[in-house]
């Protein structure tokens, strides 16, 4: 369903969370940023469905997760300071390691345009189901938190 091709596409900003790998992320906080990520390049392929030429892509949601889950294995990388005074911190990169997939489209168009409105509503609704399905799961566990640390004061 992918192909490769050399059309740019906007930059799509992951969230700061994401990008700083090295910190243990529960599967659902990790889940909510990828959800995140996707829902931006469908968002943009909806933005761009009247742009001659334009290619439509997206992530496999799976590997994103995978990718997401190495990462946060890895510890992350610390910038170099040059005196006592300066504050240290991690390098973090501008967009996370997920490729971006373009779509083979079902039907040609006379632009080269091949954004399907119909399929990225849905990609957009089904989406946008898991996003707050990990934002309650996510929510959840720190209403859970609260309630126990409250319970010990």
């Amino acid at each position: 369903m992918t192909s490769s091709s050399s059309e740019p596409h906007p930059q799509h900003v992951p969230l700061s969370s994401q990008a700083q790998g090295g910190k243990e992320h529960s599967v659902q906080e990790m889940a909510l940023g990828v959800r995140a990520y996707r829902q931006q390049v469908i968002a943009s392929n909806i933005a761009n469905a009247d742009t001659p030429g334009y290619k439509a892509v997206d992530i496999n949601v799976e590997e994103a997760m995978r990718i997401a889950r190495l990462a946060s294995q890895v510890s992350p990388t610390m910038l170099a300071t040059t005196s006592s005074g300066h504050i240290s911190g991690m390098a973090v990169s501008a967009q996370p390691p997920y490729a971006l997939k373009y779509q083979v489209p079902s039907q040609d168009s006379a632009d080269g345009n091949t954004v399907d409105m119909d399929v990225e509503r849905t990609k957009f609704s089904d989406n946008s189901i898991m996003y707050q399905f990990s934002v309650d799961r996510v929510s959840g566990h720190f209403k859970m938190l609260m309630e126990l640390y409250q319970s010990l004061k």
